[in-house]
C-alpha cells in the first residue's frame, strides 16, 4: 500500500499555507522537499557529533568519520555500485560535472576531439564542456530529438567519430520529462570505445538505479533532488576511469605527501575530495535515502506515473493548452502554456492561489530554441503529491486563462 497521507505526514512545509492558500508544491524538478528525519538528522549531528573528519584521534571526529564513511557505503548501495571507492562526495550534479569535464578533458583529450551531448541538456551538462572547449579547442555535437521530445538514436550513432572520446547525456530531461533510453546510449557509446556519463539529477528520485547494469562509465546527482540536503551530490566513477583522471582541486585530504619539491596524492575516493567535507549533509544524504528506500523505488515510479498519466490527461482538457514533450517514455515533468498567455503570467498568478510552479527556459535555452518558444511553465511531481493538487493546478490554469480571456 502506498500510504500518500502518511508520506506527507513527514513533510511538515506541506501543511503551510501560502497567501491563505494551501500549499501545492509543484517544482519538485528544481528542489525537494525534506521529510522531518533528515532535518532531525542535521541538527542531531550538529548538537551530539560534530566534528572535522578523517585523521582526528578524539572520540568525536572517529565518530563523525563512522557517519561520513557509512553514507558513502548507503549512497553504493542506493546505486549498487561495485565499491565504495567509486562514490566520491562533490556538492552536487553541477560540480560532478564539471569534474568530470575539467579532469576528462585535461587528461584524454586534445584540440579538434569531440564530446557528444544532446539537445536536451540542462546548461550544466553544455557550459561545462563549453568552458573546456575554449581552454583547450574540443568540440561540441549534439543529439537532436524529434517533435515528441524523443532523441534520435540513428543521428546519435552518426555522430561518432575517430575524434569523438566521451557522450554526457541526460538521464531524464528536467523540461520535456523524457526518460531518455540510458543503456542503449551506453550501449552505443561502448560499441565505439567511447565512455559515457549520465546525468541523473532527474532520475534518481523517481526511479531505481543500477549503475551495474546501466553500465555507464560516469553518474551524477544532487542530494535536494531526491529529498536530501542542499549542497551535496554525488559523482559514481568506474574505478578504472576515476584512476586515470587527475584531481579536480588541490589542498587537505586529497594528498598523501606533501613536500615543495613533490606531492603524491591519496587513493581513491579521496584523491577528488579536496578540504573538509559536507560530513553533516552526506549522513543526511543518507537518511533521505534510506526513508525513500523504506517506501520503494519500484513503488515511488508507480505512483508518480500514475500521477502524471492523471495529469496529462486533465491538462489536455483545458482550451488553447500546448504540452511540450509527450514522448512514450516520459516521467513526472509537464512543460506547458496556454493560448497566449505569458508562462510568466501564469506562474505569477498560479502562486496567488498558492501553486509553486517554475517558469522560464528551466536553465535549457537550447531546447527552448529548438521548440520555438522562449520559455514554459513547469509542474514537476514528487512522491507526496496528489490527484486533488493536480485538479487544483488545472483549477487555477482555467481561472488564469479566463482572467485573460
Amino acid at each position: 500500500m502506498y500510504d500518500i497521507q502518511k508520506i506527507r505526514e513527514d513533510f511538515p512545509i506541506l501543511s503551510r499555507k501560502v497567501y491563505n492558500k494551501p500549499l501545492i508544491y509543484l517544482d519538485n524538478g528544481a528542489t525537494t522537499q525534506k521529510p522531518r528525519c533528515v532535518v532531525e538528522s542535521i541538527t542531531d549531528e550538529y548538537y551530539s557529533v560534530n566534528a572535522n573528519v578523517h585523521r582526528g584521534v578524539h572520540f568525536l571526529s572517529q565518530q563523525a568519520t563512522n557517519l561520513h564513511e557509512a553514507s558513502r557505503e548507503t549512497v553504493r548501495k542506493f546505486i549498487n555500485a561495485r565499491s565504495t571507492s567509486e562514490i566520491v562526495f562533490t556538492r552536487g550534479t553541477t560540480e560532478s560535472i564539471n569534474l568530470v569535464a575539467a579532469t576528462f578533458v585535461d587528461s584524454q583529450m586534445k584540440e579538434g576531439d569531440e564530446v557528444i551531448v544532446s539537445v536536451m541538456e540542462h546548461h550544466s551538462n553544455i557550459v561545462s564542456w563549453q568552458l573546456q572547449a575554449a581552454r583547450k579547442g574540443i568540440v561540441l555535437k549534439v543529439i537532436p530529438m524529434n517533435d515528441r521530445g524523443e532523441l534520435l538514436l540513428d543521428e546519435y550513432e552518426k555522430l561518432f567519430s575517430p575524434r569523438t572520446k566521451i557522450v554526457s547525456v541526460a538521464h531524464v530531461s528536467n523540461v520535456l520529462g523524457t526518460i531518455n533510453p540510458a543503456k542503449k546510449l551506453v550501449e552505443i557509446a561502448h560499441a565505439h570505445n567511447v565512455p559515457i556519463l549520465i546525468d541523473g539529477a532527474q532520475s534518481i528520485p523517481h526511479m531505481k538505479v543500477d549503475v551495474q547494469d546501466l553500465d555507464a562509465d560516469f553518474f551524477v546527482f544532487s542530494g535536494h533532488k531526491v529529498y536530501g540536503p542542499t549542497g551535496v551530490g554525488v559523482l559514481y566513477g568506474k574505478e578504472e576511469w576515476l584512476d586515470k583522471l587527475p584531481p579536480y582541486q588541490g589542498g587537505g585530504e586529497m594528498i598523501q605527501n606533501v613536500s615543495f619539491e613533490k606531492t603524491t596524492f591519496n587513493v581513491l575516493p579521496f584523491k577528488f575530495e579536496a578540504g573538509t567535507p559536507d560530513y553533516i549533509g552526506t549522513t543526511a544524504l543518507a537518511k533521505a535515502l534510506d526513508y525513500v528506500s523504506a517506501i520503494g523505488m519500484d513503488n515511488i515510479s508507480a505512483y508518480e506515473h500514475e500521477l502524471t498519466v492523471y495529469a496529462m490527461q486533465r491538462l489536455k482538457e483545458i482550451p488553447g493548452m500546448r504540452i511540450f514533450g509527450e514522448a512514450e517514455q516520459k516521467g513526472g515533468v509537464i512543460s506547458f502554456l496556454v493560448g497566449n498567455i505569458h508562462h510568466f503570467d501564469m506562474g505569477t498568478l498560479l502562486d496567488r492561489l498558492g501553486i509553486a510552479v517554475r517558469t522560464g527556459h528551466h536553465c535549457a535555452e537550447p531546447l527552448m530554441h529548438r521548440l520555438g518558444i522562449e520559455g514554459t511553465v513547469r509542474a514537476s511531481f514528487g512522491l507526496y503529491n496528489t490527484k486533488e493538487e493536480v485538479d487544483a493546478l488545472v483549477a487555477g490554469i482555467e481561472r488564469v486563462a479566463t482572467m485573460f480571456g
